[in-house]
C-alpha cells in the first residue's frame, strides 16, 4: 500500500468537513478528483474507508485508523517544513561553540544571553573545546563555532577576530613581587603558579612568556573555577596568569596586585572560527557582533 501525504491531508479534510463537497473546497480541488483519490486510496487498502450510507460521511474503522495516523504524521511534516523554512531565511538554526579558552565561559555568558533574546528559535549549546580537537569537529559539522586564540589555515574554516586581551599576572597585595613595575620570565622561578587544568601549551603564561625563556615555576597547581584560583592568589598561596577581563573587579582591590607580563606587555586575540559556508548567516554575524559588543564593555569597566 502506497500513503502518500495527500492522502493523510483528505482524510482529514473530509472528517473535519464531514462530506467530499467541503473537503474538496478546503483542498481546492474538484470534488470528482478527490472521489478518485479516495476510490484508489480504497483500492490499494482493499478495505472501505468510509461509511457512505450515512449522512454526513463518516469513516469507517480502517478510515479512523489511517486519521489517527494523519494526526500524528502530518503536524511533524508541518514542522519540519516550518523549520526548513525557518533555515533558508536564516532565522532558525544551531550555534553549538566549542571554548579553547577556559576563562572565556564568563565573557560568554552576557554575549549567549544578548544572543538569545534576538535568535530564540536558534538551539544553542556549549561543548568546552579543551576536551577534544576542537577544529576537527567545526569541520565534521560537530560543532558550528569555536572560540580560539591560535587561529590556522585551514580550507573550509574562516577565523573572524573577536577582540584584543591582556594577560595579566596577579598576585596577593603583600606579595613580594608587587614592587615590581612589570613580571618577567625570571620571577617567576620559585613560584607555585596557580593554572586552568590544561595542557600548558594552551596557557598564555607558558607559550608567550616561561617556555620561550626556558623557565619552569617550583610548582603548578591546577584549579578549575576562576574564583578559586582569585581566593587562593589572595591567600597568597600562589601566583596566576589571566586575562584582563578576569581581573576587572579585583585590580582595584588592596588584597590583589596586577601587573603585565614583561615590559611591553602580552596582548593576545581571540578569533571565531566557523565554516566558511556559515559566515553570512543572521546569527552566526550577530553572535560575532555581540562578542566584540562585551568585549569592550568588559575592557572600560
Amino acid at each position: 500500500m502506497h500513503i502518500e501525504f495527500r492522502h493523510l491531508r483528505t482524510i482529514k479534510a473530509i472528517y473535519q468537513a464531514g462530506g467530499v463537497a467541503r473537503a474538496a473546497e478546503q483542498l481546492n480541488i474538484t470534488q470528482s478528483a478527490l472521489s478518485h483519490q479516495i476510490k484508489g486510496l480504497e483500492d490499494q487498502a482493499g478495505v472501505e474507508l468510509f461509511v457512505r450510507r450515512s449522512k454526513p460521511m463518516t469513516l469507517s474503522a480502517a478510515g479512523m485508523r489511517l486519521l489517527r495516523l494523519a494526526e500524528q504524521v502530518l503536524p511533524q511534516v508541518e514542522a519540519l517544513q516550518d523549520e526548513f523554512s525557518g533555515l533558508r531565511a536564516g532565522s532558525t538554526g544551531r550555534m553549538h561553540i566549542a571554548i579553547e579558552c577556559h576563562a572565556c565561559f564568563e565573557w560568554l555568558f552576557p554575549v549567549l544571553e544578548m544572543f538569545r533574546k534576538s535568535w530564540g528559535d536558534v538551539d544553542v549549546d556549549i561543548r568546552p573545546g579543551l576536551a577534544f580537537d576542537a577544529l576537527p569537529a567545526l569541520l565534521k559539522e560537530e560543532v558550528d563555532l569555536v572560540v580560539s586564540s591560535d587561529p590556522e589555515t585551514l580550507p573550509g574554516v574562516t577565523f573572524t577576530e573577536l577582540f584584543d586581551y591582556n594577560a595579566v599576572f596577579v598576585a596577593a597585595g603583600t606579595h613580594p613581587l608587587a614592587v615590581k613595575p612589570y613580571i618577567e620570565a625570571e620571577d617567576f622561578r620559585g613560584q607555585t603558579l596557580i593554572t586552568y587544568p590544561v595542557d600548558r601549551s594552551r596557557l598564555d603564561v607558558f607559550s608567550q612568556v616561561l617556555t620561550p625563556a626556558k623557565v619552569e615555576p617550583a610548582s603548578i597547581r591546577q584549579v578549575e573555577l576562576t574564583a578559586v584560583i582569585l581566593l587562593l592568589v589572595a591567600s597568597n598561596r600562589g601566583v596566576a596568569v589571566l586575562p584582563d577581563w578576569v581581573v576587572r573587579e579585583v585590580k582595584y582591590s588592596s588584597d590583589y596586585v596586577t601587573r603585565p607580563l614583561t615590559a611591553n606587555g602580552v596582548t593576545r586575540r581571540l578569533y571565531a572560527a566557523t565554516r566558511t559556508a556559515d559566515v553570512e548567516k543572521g546569527y552566526v554575524r550577530d553572535l560575532i557582533r555581540f562578542a566584540r559588543e562585551e568585549a569592550i564593555k568588559l575592557q572600560s569597566a
